[in-house]
């Protein structure tokens, strides 16, 4: 797969900081991409010099095979962008809007069709300052649109809205890779990322510290899933008796590292037949989530609040 994004050995200095460190990724073309990292991690940084709104210090990037910084003007015409926080004019309807937009980017337009792409139709003719927050997320999405852009580049596109709203503006980020559009989302909802994404990069301190697909990220830098027990007092001096299996006792938990499918089946079947008591079991896994947690910080209600790790 051809890509659409590709960054090899960046790095931005302010002064004797490097803002960025030598960061390398690439992008797939019709994929979605999370880049996701505390607040002061060159996560906004690496962002704008993908965009052409920032020059770079040193290394190599090509976006849509263009160099941001001395092409933007041919880039831009190729890309779209939402901000974070997006704000409109405040007196403009959303038809208005994307007709002010196309009008910039000297293109024809339906704008009843890109208000029903991003799910807006029944308000093609309500003010900005009439819509709710996720309404104008998704009139934001639809002027990224106006150009037919290949990448879109959004920028917390969610942050703020309610769990309804949240999942409205998912069903268009989903919609966009059907139809073969890259998306570049920066988000500090890490279950947003696992669920969207088909690729993600963790940065830290202006490095990457994590690299894959969710799923390649979470087996490999993830603890082993782990089968749990409740309200077993006793169950962990017998399996250690017994089968020589060494649990981690957290409360009234009982927690096992698990290697395999068949290790937990041998595990139940041996705990059922012994007679000692237990509540109930659970098996585990780590979320990306976690894994992020464990590599840069800690979260609250899903969204990174403090940095605790180098």
């Amino acid at each position: 797969m051809a890509a659409a994004i590709e960054v090899d050995q960046l790095v931005k200095r302010y002064g004797p900081l490097s803002a960025v460190d030598g960061i390398s990724f690439e992008v797939p073309a019709g994929t979605v991409f999370s880049f996701l990292g505390p607040n002061g991690a060159g996560k906004t940084t690496t962002t704008e010099i993908l965009e052409g709104l920032r020059a770079r210090s040193s290394g190599t990037v090509r976006v849509l095979g263009f160099d941001p910084w001395s092409e933007g003007r041919a880039l831009h015409r190729r890309i779209g962008v939402i901000p974070q926080d997006f704000r409109f004019f405040e007196k403009i309807t959303a038809r208005e809007g994307i007709e002010y937009y196309a009008s910039l980017f000297g293109v024809k337009v339906d704008p009843g069709e890109l208000l029903r792409e991003v799910n807006l139709e029944e308000k093609a003719d309500a003010r900005f300052d009439t819509l709710s927050g996720g309404q104008k997320q998704k009139l934001g999405l639809a002027l990224a649109l106006v150009n037919n852009p290949d990448i879109c580049f959004l920028d917390e596109p969610t942050t703020g809205l309610d769990p309804q709203a949240r999942r409205a503006i998912w069903d268009v980020i989903r919609r966009l890779r059907a139809g073969g559009r890259t998306v570049f989302l920066t988000t500090h909802y890490l279950e947003e990322a696992e669920l969207l994404s088909d690729h993600v990069a963790i940065i830290n301190h202006g490095r990457i510290v994590a690299a894959g697909s969710p799923a390649e990220i979470i087996r490999t830098r993830g603890q082993a899933e782990r089968l749990v027990f409740e309200e077993a007092p006793t169950l962990g001096g017998w399996l250690r008796r017994t089968l020589g299996i060494d649990g981690r006792a957290d409360g009234d938990r009982l927690v096992i590292p698990l290697t395999s499918k068949n290790e937990a089946m041998k595990i139940l079947k041996a705990v059922h037949e012994s007679g000692e008591p237990w509540g109930r079991f659970t098996i585990e896994r780590d979320t990306l989530e976690d894994v992020f947690v464990h590599l840069v910080g800690r979260m609250d209600n899903g969204v990174l609040k403090t940095e605790a790790r180098t």
